[in-house]
């Protein structure tokens, strides 16, 4: 019964579950959802007014989403909301993903807390002109876990929405938890009103991830979300052959290092190929990868990221991999495309390179 529509299986004469008489009129007995129609709050949400006048400020709203953990959404988010900061765009970045908050750590800010005054929340800020909001600065102990039901995690989602003074921001991006359950919905219908700018879907190349993709452009389809596009993450290893290890495996099944016979032989030999980036796939991209998803599902495709070693470093040293010089050999610069395709695609102006 979302947004007080009537349910398919209420009886002919259903006056409605925004309806002061909702559960108690005579059309209502049997009813199967005639004691939930009788107890729930009648009448707009106060909350969304509320979220509705902190949103004024705020000019774009981008969700980050993906359909199954482990696909590197908060990576790519942390990167986006570091990319936009460089252009100098004010961006304020919201982590709600309630039980798996990473992006205090992939943006250097662990053991921060978020810090009040007589306007609301004050966002934790990594620059003056980035700042983040997320669960994991009120956890005392980060190896703590949050074990709460729907109706909590709602609760808190408005609340980052309601009572965090960002201030001016050119970009809000929204990190959120895997999936299509209560955060995804609560974000979207808490800022349907202010105006979504759309969503940017993370996937990795196999079928097994892009079976619950498919089903995250189906809910944004349904939900009234544009999809801005998707991202296809880990797309393939790349790293410079300079920096891979070579080994060897022994008759005992063991695995003997051979990585200084191996550079020093290259070296001596073809010492131009150490300044060759090694590509190899990881994910078996068989069956067409997100490309071909996208030209099914009629969303556009914004391109791949490689797996690349130096950007998990950079996202475990929580710090931008636009400014490290062995991440713009193979990740930064398809990051950067990706992000001048999301802006392009919203006519904002991208004169100043990330």
């Amino acid at each position: 019964m979302e947004n007080g529509e009537i349910p398919e299986n209420a009886p002919e004469l259903c006056p409605g579950p925004q309806s002061e008489t909702a559960g108690k009129s005579d059309s209502c007995e049997g009813c199967p959802n005639q004691e939930i129609c009788a107890t729930a709050p009648k009448g707009p949400d106060p909350d969304l007014v509320a979220i509705v006048e902190r949103m004024a400020t705020v000019k774009h709203k981008i969700l980050v989403l993906s359909g199954k953990g482990g696909v590197g959404k908060s990576t790519f988010s942390a990167q986006l909301a570091f990319a936009l900061a460089a252009r100098d765009f004010e961006v304020g970045l919201l982590d709600i993903d309630i039980c798996g908050p990473s992006i205090p750590k992939m943006l250097g800010l662990e053991g921060r807390e978020i810090r009040r005054s007589n306007c609301g929340w004050i966002p934790v800020y990594v620059e003056s002109n980035l700042g983040v909001i997320s669960i994991g600065f009120t956890i005392p102990n980060p190896d703590e876990a949050v074990i709460w039901r729907g109706p909590r995690k709602t609760g808190l989602i408005k609340q980052f929405l309601r009572d965090v003074d960002w201030g001016e921001l050119d970009f809000l991006v929204v990190d959120a938890p895997p999936g299509t359950s209560d955060e995804q919905i609560t974000i979207v219908q808490s800022l349907e009103a202010t105006g979504i700018d759309g969503a940017v879907i993370v996937t990795t190349p196999q079928q097994a991830s892009l079976i619950d993709v498919r089903k995250e452009v189906s809910f944004c389809k349904k939900v009234g979300v544009e999809v801005l596009g998707v991202v296809e993450n880990m797309s393939g290893l790349s790293q410079p052959l300079s920096e891979f290890k070579f080994t060897r495996m022994t008759e005992t099944g063991e695995q003997k290092d051979m990585t200084e016979w191996a550079m020093s032989y290259i070296r001596e030999n073809a010492p131009e190929i150490l300044n060759l980036i090694a590509c190899t796939e990881v994910f078996d991209a068989s069956g067409g990868g997100a490309a071909k998803m996208c030209n099914d599902m009629g969303v556009p495709f914004l391109g791949k990221v490689p797996l690349d070693p130096q950007l998990c470093k950079a996202a475990e040293d929580g710090r931008s991999c636009f400014s490290d010089d062995k991440c713009r050999r193979a990740s930064a610069p398809a990051l950067k495309m990706i992000i001048e395709k999301i802006l392009a695609q919203k006519n904002i102006s991208t004169e100043n390179g990330a």
